[in-house]
């Protein structure tokens, strides 16, 4: 593995001069032309293309035997997907929240992720307003702005979920609403992994469900809830991979325990 502290701060740095730069000057300042719709709620701005070219160049000359795979280099060339399960590779989401930030309001963050053969070993998770930097390394732990962290619930009855149905169909969401919502206090997404995730970790929630999972945006988020003691993994226990691609389904929870409820729920529909 090449995950090094000194590396560690590297790519903390990187991903903070990077977002002063590319993200920051952008935010409630794009014009009509900057925001191009992808897909169905689903799009790119300059500040995404920017940032993916800087944090790009600049992950290239800290780790340079490593595949970078970015979001939105993959959605130009989807063949890059194959790369993930590279030797080493990193994954770049350089403005998570795309969505968030193109309508002029929090949150939205940068999530970078260096894997090893499909699995990942380290993550970084950083909130672009607040300088907020969550990190993970694989064995090694959870950490916030450098110190240790460990999930923990609210605490609260019924347990606090946040889940996902954007990418649901409408059977999934009919489902879940009859299923599964009555057993949790559901409130609202933020429509940004970069978010989600510190939530499961830092006690405001306590449970995720994520339908679509590919490896930008969760690769970063599921290390850290697991090294925090949490656990994030597909519905049937298995571990998330980032090579996994096209696979759905993924629990992310602030306690192995509230993993296991939620997963039993699922498991019975």
């Amino acid at each position: 593995m090449s995950w090094t502290p000194e590396l560690d701060a590297q790519v903390g740095a990187l991903i903070a001069r990077v977002a002063q730069e590319a993200i920051v000057p952008r935010y409630r300042q794009l014009a009509e032309d900057e925001v191009i719709a992808k897909a169905a709620n689903d799009m790119v701005t300059v500040a995404d293309t920017h940032a993916e070219r800087l944090l790009t160049d600049g992950l290239a000359a800290l780790l340079p035997a490593a595949t970078i795979v970015g979001e939105e280099a993959a959605h130009a060339d989807p063949a890059l997907l194959d790369r993930l399960g590279d030797g080493l590779c990193w994954i770049i989401d350089p403005l998570d929240g795309t969505n968030n930030f193109a309508e002029g309001k929090p949150p939205f963050g940068v999530l970078i992720a260096l894997a090893q053969a499909g699995e990942c070993v380290a993550g970084w998770i950083y909130d672009v307003l607040s300088g907020r930097l969550c990190t993970a390394q694989k064995g090694r732990g959870a950490f916030l702005n450098g110190a240790p962290v460990k999930a923990r619930p609210t605490g609260q009855v019924p347990p606090v979920a946040a889940i996902s149905t954007v990418f649901m169909d409408m059977d999934q969401r009919e489902t879940m609403r009859q299923h599964i919502l009555p057993h949790y206090a559901v409130v609202d997404i933020p429509r940004c992994a970069a978010e989600q995730y510190p939530r499961l970790v830092l006690g405001v929630n306590d449970i995720s469900i994520f339908e679509r999972t590919l490896a930008w945006d969760h690769a970063a988020g599921v290390l850290f809830v697991n090294e925090a003691g949490g656990k994030a993994a597909r519905p049937d226990g298995r571990p998330y991979r980032v090579d996994q691609v096209g696979e759905k389904g993924l629990i992310g929870a602030s306690s192995p325990a509230l993993f296991d409820a939620m997963a039993d729920r699922l498991a019975a529909l």
